[in-house]
């Protein structure tokens, strides 16, 4: 009777164990907390996802990748913090997305939905929202245009940011070679974590696994996971199977970067990363904001 008491325990200990490791953010459901998280993480790297143009804080240098604005000059001159999968995406299966709730009022007790009312009463969609592992810098411009657009491979190559490599037509991006793969990646993690929200079709799953193959992880990419996973708590296994398997020899994507470590690495042997711990999330509702009308702010993506 003792050792099947115990068997059990070790059964139920590595089923909560498989469980805990895909369960997304834990840490942080603040996006403005994110968003200064990943300024910091970003100094190692200092370049926009989309565009591939170097940025000092909020400010992206043009000429260091030969972008041009569209037509929003301002907008265009500040650094934003993209969802990589857009937050719609995922948001639209809360019930408060479409029909808000009895707690989303405004000071004049105005009705709102949405993504500011998702925000307001669903911890789960904070902490999806403020998932570092699904944000990257990006040109403010064009961060706002790409929208909440699926990613898709468009027919010719027009470039309306100067030689920025990306193209938006009929609510579809197609992004450069250069970020396929993390882009790819971003969407692979983000339906294992949260699979009760996020579910790809069968043409956009093919689509991200060709480009997963077609473009490998670089040293950025693996250093950025692992900075994430010390901060936020959870493992992106996707990113650790594929730089643990990766050749020592570094690849020469050419993505820019004064200071990437250019190392091998290991995410789970590194000495920096803490093991799991126990972890148990708060209920799932709250009647108070964790940022009271910042979804208003942000561009609703």
């Amino acid at each position: 009777m003792f050792l099947k008491t115990i068997l059990l325990s070790l059964i139920f200990i590595i089923c909560n164990g498989f469980t805990f490791a895909n369960d997304g953010n834990h840490n942080i459901e603040n996006f403005s907390k994110s968003k200064r998280i990943l300024s910091k993480i970003h100094k190692k790297n200092p370049v926009t996802f989309y565009c591939q143009c170097t940025f000092n804080i909020k400010t992206p240098n043009w000429d260091s990748c030969g972008f041009t604005p569209r037509k929003d000059k301002k907008r265009a001159s500040k650094i934003e913090w993209e969802h990589v999968l857009p937050a719609s995406h995922f948001g639209v299966n809360f019930d408060t997305w479409k029909n808000g709730h009895a707690d989303c009022k405004n000071k004049k007790g105005k009705k709102f939905k949405g993504r500011k009312c998702t925000e307001r009463i669903y911890l789960k969609y904070r902490k999806m929202q403020a998932d570092l592992y699904n944000l990257q810098p990006a040109i403010g411009e064009v961060n706002g245009l790409r929208s909440n657009y699926q990613i898709d491979i468009i027919k010719g190559e027009s470039r309306e940011f100067g030689q920025c490599d990306i193209e938006i037509k009929n609510k579809k991006v197609e992004p450069s070679e250069k970020i396929r793969g993390d882009i790819a990646r971003t969407y692979m993690y983000m339906e294992l974590n949260y699979p009760k929200f996020i579910k790809f079709n069968n043409s956009l799953k093919k689509l991200i696994i060709k480009w997963d193959i077609d473009d490998p992880v670089d040293d950025w990419e693996c250093l950025r996971a692992k900075k994430i996973y010390n901060i936020q708590g959870n493992l992106n296994k996707i990113i650790v199977d594929r730089c643990n398997n990766r050749s020592n020899v570094s690849y020469t994507k050419s993505k820019k970067s004064d200071a990437v470590e250019n190392k091998p690495i290991n995410i789970i042997k590194s000495k920096n990363v803490k093991p799991f711990t126990n972890f148990k999330e708060k209920k799932n509702k709250s009647k108070v904001g964790s940022y009271v009308g910042a979804g208003t702010k942000d561009a609703l993506k």
